[in-house]
C-alpha cells in the first residue's frame, strides 16, 4: 500500500473569517473542492428546503397523478420492496406517507430464500391475484421486464421506483421514477432506495416532510451511496432528526444498539443500526423489520425490537461460524497460495455469505466467492473483491456458462449455479486474476499537529461530516512517534493499543485486528495514519486514534547492524529494497500475499546489484545449504532473514505408520480417484497433502498404479524400503534443511551468515 497526502489550495481569508472556520475544519474543507461561499453555504446551512424540486426526476408527474387516482377511487397499491436496510425504509417511507394519505396500502417485501433478489414473478402473480390495482416497487424493479409485462397484461399498473443500474432493456410500466435516469434534469444522481421514495413522498404531500428523513438517512447510509449533494442534506438532516426521534420502533432499535440518543453519528447508523435492519432479512422475513419501523404501540414495538435483537445475534455467531469453517477449508485445502478462493459448503447459511465472503478477502487479501446450496437444490453465492481486482468483470464473460443467475458490481458480486460445475468456477475464476498494477494508494489528508491536541479537534471535523462514501473521514499522519506503551486487548488479544508520544504531548491509538503487530516490530513503525474519534470511558471523554496505516522503515539505531533476524515474525514490512526469493515459484505467492511492491521481488539467481548495495529480504527459504551460501556470496547493504515461503509439498514428515494405513486403504478400495481422498482423510487421520506425498512416494516405489485417473494397489509389490524412492529422499533432505534454518538460535544463524558475508566479500 503506498500513501499520498491530498493537496488543494488553501481557503480564502474571507470565507474561513465569514464561516469563523478553524484551522483543521478550513483546511479539511479546501482538500474535498469546499471552498467558494456557495459550497461552504450549502454545505454547513442546507436543509430539506434546499432539495430540488422532485418533478425534475423522471416520470415523476406521471406516478404522482396515478397514485392519487388510485388513491382517489379506493384501489388496492401494493409496495414491493427489498430486504435489505434501503429496500426497509423505503418500503417504510412509502407505507407510511400512502396512509397520511388514505390509500388502500399493503407491502411486499421478498424472501430471501424463497423468493430470492428483485422481481420475482410468481410474487407478482400473487399480488395481482390478491386483487392489487396498482404496483409500487422501491429499491428494486429496474430488472423486472417479464413481471411488470405480466401484470400490464392483466390490467393492473407497475410504478417502478429505483436506483440500480439500468439495464438496455427496460420493464414497460407505466412510469418510471429513477434518481440517474438518462438525460433527467434532476440534479442529483446517486439516491438510494428510500431517496427515490422520500423524493416521490414529498412530491405527494407538497411538502419537505422532514419526519422521513431518518429513514431515508437509515437507507443512505446503509446502501453506501453518495453523501455529498442532496446525500450531504438527507444524512445531516436525518441525523439530527433520529436523535431526537418519536418513532417508537427506532428508540427501541437505538436502546438495544446500546447508543444514546443526542450523540448518534453516522458511524452508529452504519455499524449498529443497519446491521439490525440487515440481520432480519438474512435470517428471517424482512417484513418484520418493516413493521418495526411502522409500529406506534410501545408494547409490540418491544417485542419486535427484542426478535430483531435475537436475529442480530444469531447473524454474529452463524458469520462468526461459516468464517471460521472457510478458514479451514483454506488450511485443509491447502489454499494458501492460490490468488482467489471459491468456498462451498451445503452447511454455510446463505444469509451471511456476503459477510463471510467480505471477511474472508480482507484477511486472506484475495477475491472470494462463499457458495451454499438452497432448499431448491441450487448453488447460490456471493463475492468480494480486493482493490485492483474488478470481481464482476472477472465472472462476467463467465456467466453465460456457468451460472443460473449473476449479478454485481467492481468489488462484490451474488450468483446462483449447478453443483457441478463448482470445480469449473474455482479453475475459470483463478485463470481470471489479473493485476496489472499491484500497489493500492490511499489518501490522507495531512499531519496531525499534536501540539494543539484536544477535543475541539472532534468539533472541527465534525463540521465537515457527515462522512461516508465520497466524503471520507479524515485521515492524518503522524510522524516522528515515539511509542512510550504498547499493550494488546481483546479476548484473543488481537487489537493494540499504544501510546505515542511527541514533544511532550501524549495520544492513544488503537489498532484493531492488528495482532501481527508484535512488541519486536514496534522499532520499525516510522509513520502511522490514524483517524480521530471521542473514546467515552467511566464518563471521561478524551481523544483517541484509530489506525488506518502503517509505515515501516529500518530503527536509524540498526544500520550498523549487517544481517537482521526476523524469521519469528510473520508481517512483511515492506521498506527493503528488495525481496530475494530462492523459487520461481513463489513469485506469484509473494506478489499476492504480502503488501509489498511487485517490482521489488526478484529472483536471487537474477539478482546482481554490486555496483548499489541494497537492503534486501531472504523473503522464502533456500532448497540446501549451497543455495544459501551461494546467496550469501552477493554485496548487500543489510539483510534481513525471513525464511516465511516454500515450495515443500508437505511440512511434517507423516509417521511411518501412515503409509502402512493409507497402503492397506488403497488395496481395501481399489479404483477411487485421488480427489475421493479428501473426503476420506479425516477418517484415515491424514492431511490431504501428506495423503498426495505418500502416494507420489508409492507410485515410484511400484506399490501402486494410476488408470484413468483411478487408483489401483499393485499386486505382490517388491518390498522396498521407503528411503528407495528418490522423491522421498529429496523432500526429507529439504525437510530438514528447512526446519533446521527456521530453528536454529538465532545467535548461531546470524554467527554462520555473518561470517559467510565476511569470507565472500
Amino acid at each position: 500500500m503506498k500513501w499520498k497526502e491530498r493537496t488543494s489550495k488553501e481557503l480564502a481569508p474571507e470565507l474561513v473569517e465569514k464561516y469563523q472556520l478553524k484551522p483543521i475544519a478550513a483546511r479539511l474543507f479546501a482538500l474535498r473542492n469546499l471552498n467558494t461561499a456557495e459550497k461552504l453555504e450549502y454545505w454547513l446551512n442546507a436543509t430539506e428546503e434546499d432539495l430540488a424540486d422532485p418533478n425534475l426526476m423522471h416520470d415523476m408527474a406521471k406516478a404522482v397523478a396515478r397514485i392519487n387516482l388510485a388513491i382517489e377511487h379506493n384501489e388496492k397499491i401494493t409496495i414491493y420492496g427489498d430486504y435489505d436496510a434501503d429496500g426497509i425504509t423505503a418500503t417504510a417511507i412509502m407505507m407510511e406517507t400512502l396512509e397520511i394519505l388514505g390509500a388502500d396500502v399493503h407491502y411486499f417485501i421478498p424472501n430471501r430464500f424463497e423468493d430470492g433478489y428483485g422481481p420475482n414473478l410468481a410474487a407478482y402473480k400473487k399480488i395481482v391475484a390478491d386483487g392489487t390495482n396498482l404496483i409500487i416497487t422501491v429499491d428494486n424493479g429496474i430488472t423486472g421486464v417479464e413481471e411488470v409485462a405480466y401484470a400490464k397484461h392483466k390490467g393492473v399498473d407497475t410504478i417502478i421506483t429505483d436506483h440500480h443500474k439500468m439495464q438496455e432493456n427496460v420493464p414497460d410500466c407505466y412510469a418510471l421514477v429513477h434518481c440517474n435516469y438518462p438525460g433527467q434534469k434532476y440534479p442529483f444522481d446517486d439516491y438510494c432506495g428510500a431517496g427515490v421514495a422520500y423524493t416521490i413522498c414529498r412530491e405527494l404531500m407538497q411538502d419537505p416532510m422532514p419526519e422521513l428523513l431518518e429513514l431515508a438517512m437509515i437507507g443512505t447510509i446503509g446502501d453506501m451511496v453518495k453523501v455529498s449533494g442532496e446525500g450531504h442534506i438527507v444524512v445531516k438532516r436525518g441525523l439530527e432528526v433520529l436523535n431526537q426521534t418519536d418513532r417508537p420502533g427506532l428508540k427501541e432499535l437505538i436502546k438495544n444498539s446500546g447508543l444514546q440518543s443526542g450523540q448518534i453519528d453516522e458511524n452508529d447508523v452504519g455499524f449498529n443500526i443497519t446491521p439490525r435492519l440487515n440481520a432480519v432479512g438474512r435470517l428471517d422475513n424482512a417484513s418484520l423489520a418493516v413493521e418495526l419501523l411502522l409500529c406506534e404501540s410501545e408494547a409490540e414495538v418491544q417485542k419486535i425490537a427484542d426478535k430483531i435483537e435475537n436475529l442480530n445475534e444469531q447473524r454474529k455467531d452463524l458469520t462468526a461460524k461459516v468464517y471460521k469453517a472457510c478458514l479451514q477449508q483454506v488450511k485443509v485445502n491447502n489454499w494458501q497460495s492460490r490468488k482467489t478462493l471459491v468456498i462451498y459448503s451445503a452447511d454455510f447459511h446463505e444469509g451471511v455469505l456476503g459477510l463471510v465472503a467480505n471477511k474472508i478477502a480482507e484477511e486472506l487479501h484475495k477475491p472470494t466467492i462463499i457458495l451454499t446450496k438452497n432448499r431448491a437444490g441450487i448453488i447460490k453465492g456471493s463475492g468480494r473483491s480486493v482493490a485492483n481486482f474488478n470481481i464482476f468483470n472477472a465472472l462476467d464473460s463467465l456467466k453465460q456458462n456457468l451460472f443460473l443467475k449473476f449479478g454485481g458490481h467492481d468489488f462484490a458480486c451474488g450468483l446462483s449455479m449447478e453443483e457441478s460445475k463448482i470445480v469449473t468456477l474455482r479453475t475459470e475464476f483463478e485463470a481470471s486474476y489479473d493485476i496489472h498494477e499491484s500497489t493500492v494508494v490511499k489518501y490522507y489528508d495531512f499531519e496531525l499537529p499534536f501540539t494543539h491536541l484536544s477535543l475541539d479537534i472532534m468539533h472541527q471535523i465534525n463540521q465537515v461530516g457527515p462522512y461516508g462514501t465520497d466524503n471520507v473521514k479524515p485521515i492524518f499522519s503522524i510522524s516522528n512517534l515515539e511509542i512510550s506503551s504498547c499493550f494488546f486487548m481483546g479476548k484473543d488479544k488481537n487489537h493494540i493499543k499504544l501510546t505515542l508520544s511527541q514533544k511532550n504531548n501524549k495520544l492513544e491509538v488503537v489498532g484493531f485486528n492488528k495482532k501481527y503487530i508484535t512488541k519486536g516490530l514496534l522499532p520499525y513503525i516510522n509513520q502511522l495514519f490514524i483517524q480521530l474519534g471521542e473514546n467515552n470511558y467511566r464518563n471521561q471523554v478524551k481523544l483517541q486514534g484509530i489506525i488506518e496505516g502503517i509505515v515501516f522503515s529500518a530503527p536509524k539505531f540498526l544500520f550498523s547492524t549487517p544481517v537482521i533476524d526476523l524469521r519469528q515474525e510473520k508481517h512483511v514490512m515492506g521498506f527493503a529494497d528488495r525481496y530475494l526469493l530462492f523459487d520461481k515459484q513463489n513469485l506469484e505467492v509473494a506478489s499476492n500475499s504480502f503488501d509489498i511492491d511487485s517490482k521489488k521481488i526478484t529472483l536471487i539467481d537474477e539478482y546482481d546489484n554490486d555496483s548499489d548495495r541494497e537492503v534486501v529480504v531472504f523473503l522464502d527459504t533456500p532448497h540446501n545449504q549451497a543455495e544459501l551460501d551461494q546467496a550469501l556470496s552477493k554485496n548487500y547493504k543489510q539483510l534481513y532473514l525471513r525464511f516465511l515461503l516454500d515450495q515443500l509439498p508437505i511440512k511434517l514428515m507423516p509417521a511411518k505408520k501412515y503409509f502402512e494405513v493409507l497402503l492397506k486403504y488403497v488395496y481395501q478400495h481399489p479404483g477411487l480417484e485421488i480427489n475421493e481422498y479428501r473426503q476420506v482423510a479425516p477418517f484415515l487421520g491424514i492431511d490431504y497433502q501428506n495423503i498426495l506425498f505418500i502416494m507420489r512416494v508409492f507410485y515410484e516405489l511400484k506399490f501402486i498404479t494410476i488408470k484413468q485417473n483411478k487408483i489401483w494397489g499393485i499386486k505382490n509389490p517388491e518390498k522396498k524400503a521407503l528411503t528407495a524412492s528418490k522423491y522421498f529422499c529429496a523432500i526429507q533432505s529439504q525437510l530438514n534443511f528447512i526446519q533446521q534454518l527456521r530453528q536454529m538460535p538465532s545467535e548461531k544463524l546470524l554467527m554462520y551468515v555473518n561470517q559467510q558475508l565476511k569470507n565472500n566479500n
